[in-house]
């Protein structure tokens, strides 16, 4: 590509920037990259861990392409997946060119914030600290926060915003445009995301899973895209695999009469025909994989590299 675009009648110089956003689970990262793209490119739902690889989003901003790395919330590992996650934030972190550390204003800097906050000083980026969720918190906590987050490391830029409801993230990305290096564009102007189709269709199922689902059940299954097929008259046909580790997981997926899983079909078929802009016939099937979470292939199918030990 020219690292040259036509804007109008007027060429402009390109820039392009890497922008990881790393915090504690929950903090809003996934959010605010769907607001910074303008689309749903990263699954949201209200538990913690809910990303598990590193996501891009690609925003432009008139002749500045940002690259939104969305990362797994940082949380002290304990399975071999946790840590999976934990080193795939850091690692985002370390390969961009600003990091964005956003804190959840409403929980203020917890322990896992201020581990986080502590990491920073192994990452040599321009850091951003962004506090989300602000339209929760009265403004004199919010300058009280700030300072005690200054006092433990050191950022660029403090932006306050509202990823919910967009407050704040225009005025954030305008700033990220502008301090874009000059360069090629890394992305087509009409893409959105990395992710390959298959991956985004799983994510999205494993997103309804999740939100159908309660307790530790979510966290021990994952989601594959097995087939794709494109048939006569725009129509996809899906097959998808949800693994889980025990048999009894397995039943609670499936639902009384197979209630459950009916549900989930149901409703991720409706995201995905959306996403596609084509009629959807997805199939669900449910499999026991005990050891799914020690199984390097699972963690090349997420984009995760495989923990050792």
């Amino acid at each position: 590509m020219s690292d040259n675009v036509s804007l109008g009648a007027e060429k402009r110089e390109t820039r392009c920037a890497v922008i990881a956003l790393i915090g504690a689970p929950n903090a809003g990262k996934s959010t605010l990259v769907n607001q910074l793209t303008g689309a749903k490119v990263s699954i949201v739902t209200h538990k913690v861990q809910t990303t598990r690889a590193r996501i891009r989003g690609i925003a432009i901003e008139k002749a500045s392409q940002l690259i939104l790395v969305d990362t797994p919330g940082i949380f002290a590992p304990k399975r071999r997946l946790d840590r999976a996650m934990v080193d795939a934030a850091w690692a985002g972190a370390r390969d961009a060119d600003v990091t964005l550390v956003l804190v959840d204003a409403a929980r203020g800097i917890e322990d896992e914030a201020r581990r986080i906050l502590l990491g920073l000083k192994n990452i040599g980026a321009e850091k951003y600290l962004v506090l989300n969720k602000v339209d929760l918190v009265r403004k004199e906590a919010l300058l009280a926060l700030t300072e005690r987050a200054a006092g433990i490391a050191n950022f660029n830029n403090t932006y306050m915003i509202s990823a919910l409801t967009g407050d704040g993230v225009a005025d954030l990305k305008a700033h990220l445009a502008a301090q874009a290096l000059p360069g090629p564009w890394l992305y087509p102007e009409d893409q959105i995301s990395d992710a390959p189709l298959r991956h985004l269709a799983a994510e999205i199922t494993r997103e309804k899973l999740t939100l159908r689902l309660h307790q530790e059940l979510p966290y021990a299954s994952t989601v594959e895209t097995t087939s794709w097929k494109e048939l006569r008259g725009g129509r996809v046909r899906l097959e998808q695999t949800i693994y889980v580790m025990r048999d009894s997981q397995k039943k609670i997926v499936l639902g009384k009469q197979g209630q459950t899983i009916k549900s989930i079909s149901m409703d991720a078929r409706k995201e995905l025909a959306k996403l596609l802009g084509v009629r959807v016939d997805l199939f669900l099937f449910v499999k026991v994989r005990k050891k799914w979470g020690d199984d390097p292939e699972r963690y090349r199918e997420m984009g995760l590299e495989f923990p050792k030990n």
